[in-house]
């Protein structure tokens, strides 16, 4: 009775009522409990299909995981990784136009207006105007930001390859960054 009330299914109570023996109820619950697994892993893994066949989802996912350890990595007072990184691309590229900042990061002017904003109410970077563009150039503390930034991205490529592997980490930075440049060529 007590094996009937963990199954509440009406075809194997009605089995179970059915049933001479112990052990025909037990080979009947072993084939309930079975067709229950099969069909829930069945589901599962139709779910994990399309969820790793998506890469929206998995490089949405791989970002948020791979943002984490970038925070934890980067420890430059409430600067995220983004601002950072536009510190960088200004180190290699003094007085770099706003435009041009804008396509090698990927960003929209307006994200990059505010980040240089915060940026500069920092004193980490100068902006100058020149006609109508805007040229913008690392301060002499936007420069130690970038020496203690450069030094994390060892750490970071340290942290994420003792987890992925040096060469697959490699290789799937490269493949990423081809099939952003792929995808930003073909919108």
């Amino acid at each position: 009775m007590i094996l009937v009330s963990i199954v509440n299914d009406s075809s194997t109570v009605r089995k179970y009522k059915e049933a001479e023996s112990f052990h025909l109820l037990f080979i009947v619950l072993c084939v309930n409990l079975y067709m229950q697994m099969k069909w829930g892993l069945r589901k599962m893994c139709e779910e994990n299909r399309l969820l790793t066949r998506c890469l929206y989802f998995t490089a949405s996912r791989f970002a948020r995981n791979i943002t984490k350890l970038a925070e934890k990595t980067f420890d430059a007072d409430d600067l995220a990784p983004t601002y950072l990184y536009l510190i960088m691309t200004v180190r290699f590229h003094p007085n770099i136009t706003q435009k041009e900042l804008c396509r090698k990061l990927s960003i929209a002017p307006s994200t990059s207006t505010r980040f240089i904003d915060k940026l500069e109410k920092r004193k980490l970077v100068t902006r100058t105007a020149s006609g109508k563009e805007t040229n913008i150039a690392l301060t002499d503390e936007g420069e130690k930001i970038y020496k203690h930034f450069r030094e994390s991205l060892e750490v970071l490529f340290d942290r994420y390859s003792a987890i992925l592997g040096p060469e697959f980490s490699a290789d799937l930075s490269k493949m990423l960054h081809e099939a952003s440049n792929k995808l930003e060529q073909n919108q």
